[in-house]
């Protein structure tokens, strides 16, 4: 069963109100270059004044024929051609001629001006959204909501390319209309009204449904990303061996070609409305033009106009009542476009929570006393269950602390909040006997080094995945080589064609792609491309086996010498090696010691070690 069709979410007035958007759409637009803007709207006005002439030329043309005919003197082509006869109609037929190919001319010209506008309109807000979006809160990611958002506003940013056509286009017509009227007004004023009487209602109803169109999609964003879900899970790199091995193409394919039908049926059904009422509305307008084509007929009978008089003008009202039903049309499609530019623009006016306060301080180099949680709480958006909750321990300067709990502990949870990608809810976080809240934000973060266990693969070459740890080195290769030392994947540049000029990664053509270990090892060679005062291994070794991660683990405890650090494993085995250990549990510091004083305690650590251990036996 399909889904019933939108109600529209907008009354007329906020429809209207939605085109405010077009205002900073200009700005953009003048922004992105003034002079293909110029280029674009000069060429435009020219030609809007073409058609009224080349109609007006060719009631003169009409004119001139009927004359000669009339006169009873031209008999023969060639006679009247050397008595210049013909001269002033065969004048006229150039004019129109020339006015012909200079509006072909200008249409192409004022064309190639909105491509290249469009497409760099396109490219600076795509830049503007990925800059936007880089300030927003970690949370803001991890909402559905934003996510719906986000979306919208990045097909906005792809789908409004012909916005700008149509604008310029809608001046280029009114200025069109306006040169028809005045002709119009001249002869038959009342004309203007029937056109007005005969037109507006298809206006009002192409208003109606662009407004359906977008609650619409409005409502279907959520389902719109399912389907571009599923089309990538279905045929993607990253999932083809699942698929296979399980046979999952079948089922993907289902579900995409059930929410895909259902989709298309409201889209259908919705199209449907349209044409019917747009048939039934847009026959008010064709009978307009008839009246007035027989009113003219009658007037020309009667003698009140020539012949070419009635070209003219009922050529002038058919093409007036194209170009207003352009207008109108393309106002109601304009107003639509507003309406998507709103989830454009509305995307811009977020802002995060979490930045630099006003006089925030540098990070001290180095940090003397290191990092005190007091009473520390935070729970994710919308959940009513607490991450942390009454966190309370010392990450003393230069010390390597392990952190250690089953799932759900708040292990990853704790570490970004020591990153600032959250702000606790509860308590404080300190550093050097200072709140974290106090520090410059992006002086913090350059001062952290932190591989998550979800860490990214970029499809980039080696030296470009390493370098990026540390953005502004990216040039510098022997500092990449050093880094990649230091994370033991030098052994994996060694074996790759191209060395660190490889590209990784099966997204491209040159790409080589690596083992779950192998891109392991580059996301920690990353971390140490930082260079922080503060190291943070967040399961980073889960693919690994069990000698592999005590290598790197031993090995960062040598690198971590003179440095805070902090690592989290499930592998107990491995964290023997850090100065202290904590185990959460809860949300909480459940116990702390060396590996030696957890033992001896007996209590969930130890628990858990004779588990693992008992495994290895």
């Amino acid at each position: 069963m399909s889904p019933p069709l939108p109600q529209p979410q907008l009354d007329l007035r906020q429809r209207f109100d939605a085109i405010r958007n077009i205002a900073p759409f200009l700005r953009g637009i003048w922004a992105t270059s003034p002079s293909l803007t110029l280029a674009s709207l000069g060429l435009r006005l020219v030609r809007a004044l073409l058609p009224v002439a080349t109609l007006y030329v060719g009631k003169l043309i009409i004119d001139e024929a009927v004359r000669l005919v009339g006169l009873g003197t031209v008999h023969a082509l060639l006679p009247a051609w050397h008595a210049g006869q013909l001269d002033p109609l065969l004048a006229l037929l150039g004019l129109e001629f020339g006015l012909a190919i200079s509006s072909d001319l200008l249409g192409r010209l004022a064309g190639y001006a909105d491509a290249l506008l469009s497409e760099r309109f396109t490219n600076a807000t795509s830049i503007r959204l990925m800059e936007h979006a880089a300030t927003l809160d970690l949370e803001d990611f991890e909402d559905a909501d934003l996510q719906d958002r986000l979306d919208r506003a990045r097909r906005q940013t792809m789908g409004r390319m012909n916005l700008l056509g149509q604008l310029f286009g809608q001046a280029q017509d009114a200025i069109t209309v306006l040169s028809f009227a005045v002709g119009l007004l001249a002869y038959a004023p009342w004309l203007m009204a029937l056109l007005a009487v005969a037109l507006v209602p298809a206006f009002i109803g192409e208003s109606h449904f662009n407004a359906l169109n977008y609650s619409l999609n409005f409502q279907w964003t959520p389902e719109r990303r399912q389907l571009e879900y599923l089309r990538q899970m279905g045929a993607s790199v990253e999932t083809a061996k699942e698929v296979k091995i399980f046979g999952l193409n079948r089922f993907f394919i289902e579900r995409f070609r059930a929410l895909s039908e259902k989709f298309y049926e409201a889209n259908r059904r919705l199209a449907g409305r349209r044409a019917l009422w747009g048939t039934l509305l847009g026959t008010l307008g064709t009978l307009g033009y008839y009246v007035a084509y027989a009113y003219l007929a009658w007037r020309t009978v009667r003698g009140d106009f020539s012949i070419g008089d009635l070209t003219f003008l009922a050529g002038s009202f058919r093409r007036l009542r194209q170009l207003l039903e352009s207008l109108l049309s393309g106002f109601s499609q304009v107003a639509g476009q507003a309406l998507y530019l709103e989830d454009l623009y509305s995307f811009f006016e977020l802002q995060p929570e979490i930045t630099s306060r006003p006089g925030a301080l540098p990070v001290p180099t180095p940090i003397r006393q290191g990092f005190v949680f007091e009473n520390v709480g935070f729970r994710y958006e919308g959940s009513e269950q607490w991450a942390l909750r009454g966190l309370s321990f010392e990450l003393r300067a230069g010390e390597v602390l392990a952190l250690v709990g089953e799932n759900g502990a708040g292990k990853t949870t704790l570490v970004k909040l020591l990153a600032r990608l959250y702000d606790p809810d509860e308590g404080r976080i300190l550093l050097d006997g200072r709140d974290l809240r106090d520090y410059d934000l992006d002086s913090l973060r350059a001062s952290i080094g932190v591989i998550f266990q979800d860490f990214v693969r970029y499809h980039l070459t080696v030296a470009e995945n390493i370098g990026v740890g540390r953005i502004e080195a990216l040039d510098d290769r022997a500092r990449i080589e050093r880094a990649a030392r230091k994370g033991m994947a030098d052994d994996v540049v060694a074996g790759l064609p191209r060395g660190y000029d490889q590209i990784i990664g099966r997204r491209f053509k040159e790409g080589v792609d690596l083992s779950g270990g192998q891109w392991q090892k580059i996301a920690i060679a990353r971390a140490y491309m930082r260079e922080g005062q503060v190291m943070i291994l967040d399961e980073p070794t889960a693919a690994l086996d069990a000698r592999s991660e005590f290598e790197v683990f031993e090995r960062f405890k040598e690198l971590s010498a003179g440095r805070t650090a902090v690592l989290i494993s499930h592998r107990f085995s491995s964290v023997r090696m850090a100065d202290r250990i904590l185990v959460l549990a809860d949300g909480k510091v459940e116990a702390s010691g060396t590996h030696e004083q957890l033992m001896a305690q007996g209590g969930r650590y130890a628990e858990l070690f004779e588990l693992q251990a008992a495994g290895y036996r």
